[in-house]
């Protein structure tokens, strides 16, 4: 894991289209944008999380056909 101090403006590229920008901090919480192009994803982890285990136990319901 890389882990880079940043103060609010500051920016961090990842690749040649991803930007990320520090927007706020107040306390211990830390606002932070994205500019990306529009195919990109980008989901808090917990949002991640619940769509990978939708995702599996949609594909697990599915019958596999015999052949």
């Amino acid at each position: 894991m890389l882990v880079l101090s940043r103060k609010i403006g500051e920016r961090i590229m990842i690749g040649d289209n991803i930007v990320v920008t520090v927007t706020d901090c107040q306390g211990d919480r830390v606002k932070i944008g994205f500019e990306c192009p529009a195919e990109v994803p980008i989901h808090r982890q917990e949002v991640y999380d619940r769509m990978c285990g939708e995702r599996a136990a949609n594909s697990a319901a599915i019958p596999i056909a015999a052949t």
